[in-house]
């Protein structure tokens, strides 16, 4: 038995790259590997276009903007209900601005695949409880966690991209 990563895709405005869900179940996994997590996982990750996740988070947050990653955790204080088909511990739902992730990868620089990787990896540790909204020692332990997965996953923040020209 092993985590279930289920991954949706709810919208047209980009094309997902082939290898984006393999990407995304390994960036699962190795937060669940990192964090110790016992026990198998559930995890949904759905994209949506910004039009959608703006609705989303005006619905939950009260904020009617689009926003790159939404996270929808189910569990409390380490405590999460057991699906009674798989056994696996339901985490809840990423939801994750494929247009926004777009922008933001030509925004600083780097490919689609390592902004939708670290999209999964900061909602993933938010599934497990990680809060940042109040900034100090949280927030800066979060993205060390956040770092050192990507570094895992073979797409630290340091590497520059360069394209070679045919």
């Amino acid at each position: 038995m092993s985590n279930k990563v289920l991954i949706s895709n709810q919208q047209k405005a980009v094309k997902v790259p082939s290898g984006m869900r393999i990407l995304i179940r390994r960036a699962c996994n190795a937060v669940l590997k990192y964090e110790g997590f016992e026990g198998n996982a559930e995890v949904s990750v759905t994209f949506v276009d910004n039009a959608r996740i703006a609705e989303l988070n005006n619905e939950y947050r009260n904020k009617p903007m689009p926003t790159d990653v939404l996270s929808f955790p189910l569990g409390q204080d380490g405590v999460y209900d057991i699906d009674p088909e798989t056994g696996c511990k339901m985490l809840g739902d990423v939801v994750i601005s494929m247009e926004r992730a777009v922008e933001q990868a030509e925004l600083y620089g780097h490919p689609l695949q390592r902004e939708v990787a670290f999209l999964t990896v900061h909602s993933m540790l938010h599934l497990l409880g990680y809060d940042h909204e109040q900034g100090g020692l949280e927030a800066v332990r979060m993205r060390e966690k956040e770092e050192a997965v990507l570094i895992q996953l073979g797409l630290p923040r340091t590497v520059s991209y360069t394209v070679d020209e045919i």
